[in-house]
């Protein structure tokens, strides 16, 4: 009794390795999403994109700035030292800065303006945009321009990893599939191979004709030629399985045959697919519509900044400046608080180069609209085809499964009538070669249903079917 126990439970452990050691698609789409180098790439563009945030930002870093001067020889013997700060605001284009100067020693008339008093002098200011760059310059343009590049970047990346999911989805199922075929062949192979010594046997008893045993070679020949086309089309969907599959270190691993699943994965029923509902909202969810968006997005800042190439440039201007300390060489005019406010206007004649560059922003903007016209209906045209397929491809798999169940009854009731000698050697042959035909087109149904299952996940946006899940571009 123990002993009858512990072989049970040997072959429990090893039904439950076998099964550990089966290649799932969950694994593929983990492998793929995480090392594959298009995904790798993709997250390597997007970095670079949120770099471009900061690098735009700069032009608002604060700039410092020092100088001085003296005269080292002649009349005059006046030396200054001055240093200012400058920031660049978004609000207005403006501008904001402050400083400080000391000067002392004598200077000429026309330098009267470097006179201070003995403890120097401050002054802050500030310069604000009326009309050109008012509402958007060059600055602020590359700030957003750059936030929306990322968002380029992270669509980008989220089309690369759909796509590369759904291929990887694909490639195994084809693997899988064509591991399912061969095995197939191979059985059909082994049964002629099984029934030629019995030939043999009953051709020297005399109950059967020497042809017999020819027909049977003949069968062998056919049957290992549909076996090494098979082996072919098997090792090729390995390699284009191990494309996808592969290690921590980006390289690809190629699966061996035995990590095949059992055959009733891949003809279990897919996940029913969820209603097409408001297919409008679907289209609007894909990422290249949102694409196409903030490609529009882009287009339209750059028209906004070429229109405002066209305006005049109107800037007005407020200082205030004090010195302090004693009175020096520049006299009692520098002893005061001076505020200062101007304008100033700026306006070029023929702008023909803001003219050309509006022209160009406008034409671009056009041609980005007319595409995502033209997604648009394209989408709407997949997505309709997909469910179709969808749907068909599973009725086809329920047909496949009847011709299968039809085709092995004739089978078993050939071999039969054969055995009481009421059948003959050819219709087996056909009976055997009918079913192994049927279970084929079984199989390859239900490819077509699983590859028409990944085309709506990958469409549909199912980022859980694709092994995304919501951390799809956490990365």
């Amino acid at each position: 009794m123990i002993r009858i126990f512990t072989i049970i439970a040997a072959a429990l452990f090893a039904e439950a390795a076998a099964a550990q050691d089966h290649l799932g698609p969950e694994e593929v789409l983990a492998a793929s999403a995480r090392h594959f180098p298009d995904v790798l790439e993709g997250l390597a563009k997007r970095r670079a994109a949120e770099s471009g945030v900061e690098e735009a930002r700069g032009a608002f870093d604060l700039v410092f700035e020092t100088e001085g001067k003296q005269y080292a020889s002649g009349f005059y013997n006046g030396r200054e030292t001055a240093a200012r700060v400058r920031q660049q605001l978004a609000p207005l284009g403006a501008s904001v800065y402050g400083g400080y100067r000391v000067s002392d020693g004598t200077f000429p008339v026309y330098e009267d303006i470097r006179f201070t008093n003995a403890g120097g002098e401050f002054k802050i200011g500030a310069v604000f945009s009326l009309l050109r760059d008012r509402d958007i310059d060059e600055r602020r343009f590359r700030v957003t321009d750059a936030r929306l590049a990322v968002e380029e970047a992270e669509l980008d990346l989220l089309l690369t990893q759909i796509g590369v999911q759904h291929k990887s989805l694909g490639a195994y199922w084809r693997w899988v599939a064509a591991g399912r075929q061969l095995a197939v062949y191979e059985e059909l192979f082994k049964i002629a191979q099984g029934r030629q010594s019995g030939l043999e046997q009953q051709v020297r008893a005399g109950a059967r004709a020497r042809i017999f045993l020819t027909e049977n070679l003949q069968n062998i020949a056919r049957r290992r030629r549909l076996v090494t086309e098979a082996e072919r089309e098997f090792l090729a969907a390995t390699n284009d399985l191990s494309f996808y599959y592969r290690d921590p270190g980006g390289e690809p691993l190629t699966p061996a045959r035995d990590q095949l699943p059992p055959a009733g994965l891949l003809t279990a029923p897919p996940p029913e697919a969820a209603p097409a509902g408001d297919l409008a909202g679907l289209i609007d969810a894909r990422p290249e519509l949102k694409a196409l968006g903030v490609a529009l997005a882009r287009a339209e800042r750059r028209v906004a900044l070429g229109k405002n190439a066209l305006l005049p440039r109107l800037e007005a201007l407020a200082e205030v400046s004090a010195d302090v300390g004693d009175i020096a060489e520049g006299g009692a005019s520098r002893d005061a608080t001076d505020a200062v406010i101007g304008l100033k206007f700026t306006v070029p004649i023929q702008r023909r180069e803001a003219r050309a560059k509006l022209r160009r922003a406008e034409a671009e903007l056009e041609a980005l609209e007319q595409r995502r016209r033209r997604v648009e209906d394209q989408l709407e045209i997949d997505f309709r085809n997909i469910l179709l397929d969808l749907h068909a491809s599973s009725a086809l798999v329920g047909v496949a499964a009847q011709e299968v169940d039809q085709s092995e009854t004739m089978e078993r009731a050939e071999r039969e009538r054969f055995a009481s000698g009421a059948s003959d050697f050819f219709l087996v042959n056909i009976r055997e070669e009918t079913a192994a035909d049927a279970r084929i087109r079984f199989y390859l149904a239900a490819l077509k249903a699983r590859i028409a299952q990944a085309n709506y996940s990958a469409t549909a946006l199912d980022l859980e079917a694709l092994g995304l899940g919501e951390s799809v571009t956490a990365r």
